[in-house]
């Protein structure tokens, strides 16, 4: 395992993060540690936006057992402390670790895991913020965080996720979400009137990707203006349900108020395109419906 620290990141032009948690996922593999949830995909598109959607296989039985492992609310458990040694990527400063998903759907999905116990509803650090600046300002990609239950996190433990911008198709929610929104207008809030549920998205193109530090300073700042505009009090210990996703160009802040429709759990990318049902049965329903509208009945309608 090799350490990073948060305050000498990773260089913002190196793949040394992903080369690592290759190597980790290899050897996972090998050993059954890591246990990836084989899934079938479909695209469904509604207004001149597209949304992935993934179920599990019918071919890969065993992974319906995996999936009821992820999804079991057991507060009593906690796979972050600690994490299991296979699955640990490295250190990330002196507050964080990257561990692999035990249970993927998909490819190179980590997540930052704060090495001492916090609240999935606790308010987000200044440490949080740099550990994800110093992911995305090496990797791109999108990290992203489900505040709380409600939001679809699956455990009570501190942790943020991200994944690598090669699993999210370029046409798929976030970039259409955001897109024809201004990117020069950093420091304000702005919403898409196309979405129906309530939002602020926040640019980032200010954000110096290679100092983590400030880059982790920029985006709990865009974070804060962004829960402003939502009157999501930041600060609130614990905080109301959220989702938060940020790639290199935006930042982007859902309040939550459910955490299904009907029986589909949404966390918080449902709101960058990605959908994620049990059975082809639940994809007809979210069809018949639209993935608009069952993203605005997990959030606030606007």
């Amino acid at each position: 395992m090799t350490s990073f620290s948060a305050t000498a990141p990773l260089d913002c032009r190196s793949n040394a993060l992903l080369d690592l948690s290759e190597k980790t996922i290899r050897n996972a593999l090998a050993t059954g540690a890591l246990q990836p949830i084989a899934t079938e995909s479909t695209t469904l598109a509604e207004r001149g936006f597209s949304f992935s959607v993934r179920w599990v296989s019918s071919l890969a039985l065993k992974d319906r057992a995996r999936v009821d492992t992820v999804t079991r609310k057991r507060p009593e458990f906690n796979p972050f402390l600690p994490p299991e040694p296979a699955l640990t990527v490295a250190h990330l400063g002196s507050r964080h670790l990257v561990v692999l998903n035990k249970f993927p759907v998909i490819d190179h999905h980590l997540l930052i895991v704060t090495r001492a116990f916090e609240a999935q509803t606790a308010p987000l650090t200044p440490d949080d913020f740099r550990a994800l600046a110093t992911v995305i300002g090496a990797q791109g990609g999108l990290g992203f965080y489900n505040g709380g239950s409600v939001a679809g996190a699956s455990q009570p433990h501190k942790h943020l996720q991200w994944v690598p911008e090669a699993s999210l198709r370029a046409d798929d929610g976030f970039a259409s979400f955001s897109r024809g929104l201004d990117i020069q207008r950093t420091g304000e809030a702005q919403t898409k009137a196309e979405l129906p549920w309530q939002h602020a998205f926040m640019s980032l193109a200010d954000v110096d990707w290679c100092d983590a530090h400030g880059a982790g300073e920029k985006l709990q700042h865009a974070f804060e203006t962004a829960c402003r505009a939502l009157a999501l009090p930041s600060g609130a210990d614990p905080m109301p349900p959220y989702n938060l996703l940020a790639s290199r160009q935006w930042l982007l802040v859902v309040p939550r108020q459910f955490e299904k429709w009907q029986d589909v759990s949404v966390n918080a990318l449902g709101y960058a395109g990605s959908l994620f049902v049990r059975s082809r049965e639940q994809i007809e329903r979210v069809r018949t419906e639209g993935p608009l509208s069952v993203l605005r009945a997990v959030g606030y309608p606007r």
